[in-house]
């Protein structure tokens, strides 16, 4: 999402009139859905009055592109500044501006690491010039336009309240200076050098909007990249918070000995990558020879990473390295050099089968080690046994006599990277009151179900793609399966649904095991890992009555162990029993309802309950028709204003919309005028005669184009066509997809010269696609024949 885009002439005006600050706290507002903080409003005017000044050299074209507050995709992270245009070999770039108002900086040991004042005191935080770089790092990695139409990303960072240089740019920060440099004040006549020798021309290709609009490739699964990081591969970039909390680690994990104890405590919210750092710190101590173990009162999550890991080291290496919590009963003091507790809101007082064993398993980890990092989460503390609290690891610290730090990471990555959600989350399950009270503007695909049977349809359809949609549920069913292979567990007749838990067979690996979307899972199988899709069913403990949710402990399954001992403590302490039973029942739905990356779809059993997340459901696109031409949305899953022919102003506020399979010739004005439905493209996009929209049906382009995708034309395109995606027709052509005589796919050609000309001798027409059967369709006689139609510009 993009707050503000304008060319560099129309941002010049606004910030010389005193309306920029507003222009974007009123799209804030509107798009994010928030309000800006006094500071905040304080913080553009002023930054972007210096960046104005930068801007002013006339060797930057009027017509370069200006970019404010552009969020990362699939993260909560937002760019400050971006300007676009094109470099001197014209290539399309995009230069990335940290902007920050910091007076003085100091310089620390640790990598990419200062201290400034924030928020009233001085605190450690990244370098802007790595910042700068990690952004434009996560761009590239995560949208597949930048990557596949070679966009140049071009990060820096511009100090303009800085009057001193020697810190900032001291010689232990080279690695990131040379990669992204820093501007102070002083520099504001280098820093608008730099921009001119990188946007020599102005932005003619829509760069931003492609950007914005690109294709995301699907996220990584930690699960999935844990072997290669074992093998020293950094798979996933770390940025903010996270790069602070791993440089802490190392220096405390450096710092500590027998008698100079340490103990970190990581504080982190749902897919802000607790267990990313807490792998990533496993790596890294153990290559530098450090004896260190990654431990989890969950075993699920362990399972898994040993499973990935298997074939790639040795079992009892793989062994030595994932432990349980309950390992350290009997372990001599200092031991290890470090113990990372991932999840530590599941520790347990004591260990065993029969939680007889040793005292504490807080107390029994810092004993143990040297250096003890626990990553946590208190609202996802899903059992009565649970008592891993940051209060309670202070203290048990406090006994050693151990000073702690405390970190928090704030960065998300998971529900597509939406603190929206989250908070309309609490929310809903009313944990606590926020002002996200419902679900608009919020990009994360989030469904109510009538009926288990369609949600589980739904989830099988995306778990096609890679394997990583799975359903899950409270755990309200007895697990009679686990005895009786044939049984039922959950069921639904009046739905004609019925599965069972996750197979006994699959143990601990129900997450990555082949066939388990077929069977449903519950908190112990899934908390620690993520999913692209999770769809929830919401049992009778979780209930909406007269829009109160109301919990009842007694309505899970006896096996539960979550619960077990809630019986006897509701005798003996009835309010203090409902009131933490209460709290596990929301954590544990909070829990579920946070492992998909991209979408979460429920069914609750209860009525008044799905008719309660009903209300927040914003309409899915699926409900669009054609046929509605009242709604300014009428073409299935475009979600720009379209209005019908009579209604468009051709060319300058609309653009046609074509069926190619009929337009698939020389485009004309009889052809506009014949088309039935119109486009407004957004106001930062230059409407031309040129330009046309049409959707895109096949996985022949799926790498580029999903399948289904409303996709931006430009007609006729003259110049070179080699490596871009064109649209072209011949009569030897029939499409995988379609069977047509025309297809989209990627140009390349062979010329030989003729007569002084060059002329094509060869056509390959190559599909960009992860799936299968697709081949080059290669064309050879009478490409005279051959029509370009159209040139692909973006996804919109």
């Amino acid at each position: 999402m993009l707050v503000y885009s304008a060319t560099k002439q129309k941002f010049i005006d606004d910030v010389r009139s005193n309306r920029i600050s507003d222009v974007i706290e009123n799209e804030v507002s509107r798009r994010l859905n928030r309000n800006s903080p006094r500071s905040e409003v304080a913080s553009w005017d002023n930054s972007l009055r210096f960046m104005m000044s930068a801007l002013l050299d006339q060797s930057i074209p009027a017509s370069a592109g200006v970019a404010i507050e552009y969020n990362i995709p699939l993260t909560n992270r937002r760019v400050d500044f971006i300007l676009t245009g094109k470099n001197h070999k014209r290539d399309d770039t995009a230069i990335i501006v940290e902007l920050k108002q910091w007076q003085y900086v100091e310089v620390t040991q640790k990598d990419a690491i200062v201290r400034t004042p924030l928020g009233g005191s001085v605190r450690e935080t990244n370098h802007p010039s790595y910042q700068a770089w990690s952004y434009g790092a996560l761009i590239e990695d995560y949208n597949e336009t930048v990557r596949f139409e070679s966009i140049r990303l071009v990060p820096c960072a511009y100090l303009h309240n800085m009057k001193q240089a020697e810190a900032i740019n001291d010689p232990f920060y080279e690695h990131h200076t040379r990669r992204a440099p820093v501007f102070i004040s002083q520099d504001a006549l280098k820093l608008s050098k730099f921009l001119s020798q990188h946007i020599r021309y102005g932005d003619s290709n829509n760069i931003m909007y492609r950007i914005e609009h690109g294709v995301i490739k699907p996220s990584k699964s930690l699960a999935d990249a844990v072997a290669s990081m074992m093998r020293g591969k950094a798979e996933f970039l770390m940025i903010d918070e996270q790069k602070l909390v791993y440089e802490t680690a190392i220096d405390l994990a450096h710092r500590a000995t027998s008698d100079n104890k340490q103990c970190l405590i990581v504080k982190g919210g749902p897919g802000t990558g607790k267990s990313v750092v807490a792998i990533n710190l496993l790596v890294e101590l153990t290559n530098r020879e450090m004896m260190t173990q990654y431990v989890s009162r969950n075993s699920a999550p362990r399972e898994v990473f040993k499973q990935k890991l298997t074939g790639a080291h040795k079992k009892t290496h793989i062994d030595n390295l994932f432990k349980g919590s309950g390992s350290y009963v009997n372990a001599e003091p200092n031991t290890f050099h470090a113990l990372i507790v991932d999840e530590a809101h599941r520790l347990n007082e004591k260990s065993g089968m029969y939680q007889n064993l040793g005292e504490s398993q807080i107390k029994e980890i810092i004993a143990a080690s040297r250096l003890s990092v626990f990553f946590i989460d208190e609202a996802q503390r899903v059992t009565l046994k649970d008592v891993g609290t940051v209060e309670e690891i202070r203290r048990r610290a406090a006994d050693c006599g151990i000073d702690v730090q405390e970190l928090e990471l704030a960065s998300q990555f998971r529900c597509n990277g939406s603190d929206g959600y989250l908070a309309w989350l609490d929310h809903a399950l009313q944990i606590r009151t926020t002002t996200n009270t419902n679900l608009d503007d919020i990009d994360y695909d989030f469904q109510v179900f009538d009926d288990p049977s369609a949600m589980r349809q739904e989830i099988f359809e995306k778990n096609r793609k890679a394997n990583k949609a799975r359903m899950v549920a409270g755990y309200c069913w007895p697990w009679s399966s686990k005895k009786d292979k044939q049984t039922m567990d959950i069921v639904f007749p009046e739905h004609d649904f019925a599965a069972q838990w996750n197979l006994d067979d699959d143990g601990m690996l129900w997450a990555v095991a082949e066939e388990s979307v077929n069977q449903v899972g519950c908190i112990h199988t899934c908390q620690g890992l993520e999913f692209d899709y999770v769809g929830v069913i919401i049992g009778d403990d979780f209930v909406i009555r007269d829009g109160r949710v109301v919990t009842d402990a007694g309505k899970r399954a006896g096996q539960d162990r979550s619960v077990h001992g809630y019986r006897k403590m509701l005798k003996e302490q009835p309010d203090h029993a409902r009131a933490v039973a209460d709290q596990i029942i929301k954590n544990t739905y909070r829990t579920l309802m946070t492992r998909g990356q991209k979408g979460c779809y429920i069914f609750a059993k209860d009525l008044e309950t799905r008719e309660y997340f009903a209300a927040f459901a914003r309409p899915q696109a699926a409900t669009q028709q054609l046929d509605a031409p009242g709604d300014s949305y009428i073409l299935d899953g475009l979600h720009l204003p379209t209005v019908t022919r009579d209604q468009a102003v051709p060319f300058k506020h609309h653009v046609p919309v074509y069926d190619l399979s009929i337009a698939a010739g020389e485009f004309s004005t009889m052809q506009s005028a014949e088309a039935e439905y119109w486009v407004e493209l957004p106001d930062f996009m230059r409407v031309s005669s040129d330009l046309f929209v049409s959707r895109v049906v096949g996985e022949s382009m799926n790498r580029r184009i999903p399948n289904g995708s409303w996709c931006l034309f430009r007609a006729n395109p003259g110049g070179t066509r080699q490596g871009k995606v064109v649209v072209v027709q011949h009569r030897a052509i029939e499409d995988p997809d379609h069977g047509g005589s025309f297809t989209i796919k990627l140009y390349q050609s062979e010329k030989i010269e003729e007569y002084g000309e060059l002329v094509n001798q060869r056509v390959v027409l190559k599909p960009q696609t992860n799936a299968f059967g697709y081949k080059d369709i290669v064309l050879e006689d009478e490409l005279e024949d051959l029509r370009v139609i159209g040139e692909f510009l973006s996804v919109l």
